[in-house]
C-alpha cells in the first residue's frame, strides 16, 4: 500500500510539474526567452520520463529523473537570482535569455497586472524596427512574477526528488526481493520426474 501510495503523489506531483512547465513554456515563447524555452523543453521531457518510469517500474528512469531535478533546481535558483539581481547579475543584461538573437524581454514586463504601457515617441535610443515604451501601474513587477514562478518550480522539483528517490528505492527492494526468491526456488524446487509404466519382462530362448 505505502508503493502505491508513493507512486500515486509522484505522479500527481510530475502532473503538476507539467502543467507548471507548459504554462511557463507558453510566456516564454510569448516574450522569445530562448533559453528559458530550451531548459523547459528538457525539463518537459524528463518529466514524462519520470512518469514513464513510475508506471513501468522502472527504477533507472527516476534515478535519471531525480538527477535532472538536480539541475533543474540549480537552473531555477540562477533565474531567481538573475532577477532580483544578486552578486553581479543584473537585469540590464537579461538580453542574455534570448542567446542576445533580439531585445524582447519577459512578457510579463508589459503584460503584468495592472500594467500601463505607453509609447515614447521620437526616441533616438530604440533600433531600427523596435520602439521605446515606459510601463506603469503596475500591481507586481515582472521581474517578481519570473522570481515566483521559479520559486514554484523549486518547490515541486523538491517534492519531486524526494519521492522519486523514495519510490525509486521501493523499485529496487521489490527488484532484489524477486530476484532472491527466484534464485531460492531455483535450489529448493524438484520438478516432477516422469514416471516410466513400462516393465522389463526376461526373454526366453
Amino acid at each position: 500500500m505505502g508503493k502505491c501510495d508513493g507512486r500515486c503523489t509522484l505522479l500527481v506531483i510530475c502532473s503538476l510539474q507539467l502543467v507548471a512547465a507548459l504554462q511557463r513554456q507558453v510566456f516564454d515563447f510569448l516574450g522569445y526567452q530562448w533559453a528559458p524555452i530550451l531548459a523547459n523543453f528538457l525539463h518537459t521531457m524528463a518529466v514524462i520520463l519520470g512518469m514513464f518510469g513510475t508506471v513501468q517500474f522502472r527504477f533507472r528512469y527516476l534515478i535519471f529523473y531525480a538527477v535532472w531535478l538536480v539541475l533543474w533546481v540549480g537552473w531555477n535558483s540562477f533565474i531567481i537570482c538573475f532577477y532580483l539581481e544578486v552578486g553581479n547579475l543584473s537585469q540590464d543584461r537579461d538580453f542574455l535569455m534570448t542567446f542576445n538573437t533580439s531585445l524582447h524581454r519577459s512578457w510579463w514586463m508589459e503584460h503584468g497586472p495592472g500594467c500601463l504601457v505607453t509609447p515614447v515617441l521620437d526616441s533616438h535610443l530604440a533600433p531600427d524596427d523596435h520602439h521605446v515604451i515606459t510601463v506603469s501601474g503596475c500591481l507586481l513587477d515582472y521581474q517578481y512574477i519570473e522570481v515566483l514562478s521559479s520559486a514554484i518550480q523549486v518547490l515541486l522539483a523538491l517534492f519531486g526528488f524526494v519521492y522519486a528517490c523514495y519510490v525509486s528505492k521501493v523499485f529496487q527492494d521489490d527488484e532484489d526481493s524477486f530476484d532472491f526468491i527466484g534464485g531460492f526456488d531455483s535450489y529448493g524446487y524438484q520438478p516432477p520426474q516422469k514416471s516410466s509404466h513400462l516393465q522389463l519382462q526376461p526373454l526366453y530362448t
